[in-house]
């Protein structure tokens, strides 16, 4: 009789199979959630600046409204996070996917100022939701070489979300009204949240939870892919990646072998979890201030008519795609730097690079 794969012949063939359509087919799909999580985060930015006349909301409200959607994605981003962990990425994603979709739709009906920041604060949990959970999915399906590029082409897939609503957004909303940006992005993200439940689960979140013969069965496939002829992503020629050492005793996963938060602010994790909240905090406090008021602004304040504050409110996120396009292909070369990780006094766990 065979032997049954252990966790680290498992992680060691994904390390080794070169990246092939199956992963692309995977970080199209995931992507393509992503797009829309874009669409319809950035989709109000574009509709305030109509409905500031025609509702006669203040500043407040703006501000309100804003803040709903973020609320509402601090929210989803702690729930979907928690039932990823439990139940998958790929269903978690596919029911953020369908839930921030559905409101999607549901705001396109709303008649009035509070039905639309209720509204509005519901979606945000799917939202918030469907963005760490799918960079999840794509980060477990990368090898641990190239695995900032491959990324990093997926993470554009956010900015250009953002780019293509405020371009989409300048067009239609004086034509067709504020109503049809909250469609366009309701209706083909339920689309989308079919496909996601047709992709394959993460191998090494199966591999985490013990699930080995599921996982070896999908490593099968992606090795498959690879064998018929499939063509690496241009992005990833090379497999340089050396095996991973087998210790069949350290990588066995175990009913205990979870994560917690408080390791985020243990003595090895704190320093880099602190650096890190603060850079995005930073970052998206400056961006997500732009993005969503310079619309309005333009028009309040700068007298610009309603299509030319939405055209102007898209040349920042123009930029964004061209810095990131940049960084990606930048990113395994200079800003990313492997280092030899010094042993910690914790149970032993999977490996996953």
């Amino acid at each position: 009789m065979t032997a049954p794969p252990s966790a680290s012949d498992l992680i060691a063939r994904l390390e080794r199979v070169p990246i092939t359509r199956w992963h692309l087919r995977a970080r199209l799909i995931m992507g393509s959630a992503t797009f829309f999580d874009a669409f319809d985060a950035l989709s109000l930015a574009f509709v305030l600046p109509v409905l500031v006349g025609l509702w006669g909301i203040s500043p407040v409200q703006i501000g309100w409204l804003i803040a709903a959607g973020y609320l509402g994605q601090f929210v989803g981003a702690l729930l979907f996070g928690a039932l990823a962990e439990r139940y998958g990425r790929v269903r978690s994603a596919a029911g953020a996917t369908a839930l921030m979709s559905v409101m999607s739709l549901a705001c396109a009906l709303a008649g009035h100022f509070p039905a639309l920041l209720v509204l509005r604060l519901v979606q945000g949990i799917g939202v918030g939701g469907e963005m760490p959970v799918a960079a999840v999915y794509i980060n477990e399906l990368s090898k641990a070489r190239g695995r900032g590029r491959f990324f990093m082409l997926y993470e554009m897939i956010f900015p250009i979300g953002l780019m293509v609503t405020g371009q989409i957004g300048a067009i239609v909303v004086p034509l067709f009204g504020w109503q049809v940006m909250f469609l366009i992005g309701g209706i083909p993200g339920l689309l989308i949240a079919g496909l996601l439940l047709r992709l394959r689960e993460s191998p090494r979140w199966l591999i985490g939870q013990g699930r080995l013969e599921e996982a070896e069965t999908i490593i099968k496939e992606i090795e498959s892919s690879a064998s018929l002829g499939t063509q690496p992503a241009q992005d990833e020629t090379r497999d340089e990646t050396p095996p991973v050492a087998r210790n069949d005793t350290q990588a066995a996963p175990s009913g205990d072998n979870r994560t917690r938060w408080a390791e985020l602010l243990s003595p090895f994790y704190r320093r880099r979890t602190l650096v890190v909240w603060t850079l995005w905090a930073s970052a998206y406090f400056i961006t997500n201030g732009l993005n969503n008021w310079m619309p309005t602004l333009y028009n309040s304040v700068y007298g610009l008519t309603i299509t030319q504050s939405l055209r102007a409110g898209t040349l920042n996120n123009v930029a964004q795609v061209a810095i990131l396009l940049g960084c990606a292909f930048a990113i395994d070369r200079t800003m990313y730097k492997p280092r030899p990780v010094p042993l910690m006094p914790t149970r032993p766990r999977v490996c996953t690079r």
